[in-house]
């Protein structure tokens, strides 16, 4: 299985298009993770009308619309991975010990907010994975998204991509 990891689009404020690498990857997911921050509803709807399945949440730049249509967080059991979606976990100190805290039923957790690439394991197991934005890369060299692979109910493949 496919998946495609993005987050922080902040359109149109950032961008007046989403990349052709992140719409051509998200063509061809299983999967499509949003972590927050859309900022307008044409982009979610975009990614719902293109994306086979969507599993995405508000962040703290989206208002009042996209909160109607989107949970702050989304569970999703895949191949017998628990994966869950989350905008903000707070500083990257002590993040880790935070979100197992928080989430000790997940295998896999998706968030955003810091437009910083992440990828770690927390003590407990839970795997942490910010994809970036894909459309403002803020102090960050690249914009980014990430694609990985669910193979015999394991997490593979994680991949960071540069934009």
């Amino acid at each position: 299985m496919h998946l495609l990891l993005t987050s922080d689009t902040h359109m149109p404020k950032r961008a007046r298009e989403l990349p052709a690498p992140l719409l051509d990857g998200i063509e061809h997911a299983d999967v499509v993770f949003h972590a927050g921050d859309w900022v307008d509803v044409p982009t979610l709807e975009l990614l719902e009308a293109r994306a086979s399945r969507l599993v995405a949440v508000y962040g703290n730049n989206d208002g009042p619309e996209l909160r109607s249509r989107l949970p702050e967080v989304a569970r999703v059991e895949l191949d017998g991975i628990r994966f869950g979606a989350v905008h903000e976990t707070g500083s990257a100190q002590g993040r880790e010990r935070r979100c197992a805290e928080r989430f000790p039923d997940l295998d896999v957790l998706v968030f955003g907010h810091s437009h910083i690439p992440w990828d770690t394991t927390a003590p407990s197991g839970l795997r942490l994975l910010n994809p970036g934005s894909p459309t403002d890369r803020r102090r960050q060299p690249h914009c980014t998204y990430m694609t990985a692979e669910v193979v015999d109910g394991r997490l593979a493949e994680v991949r960071l991509h540069c934009l």
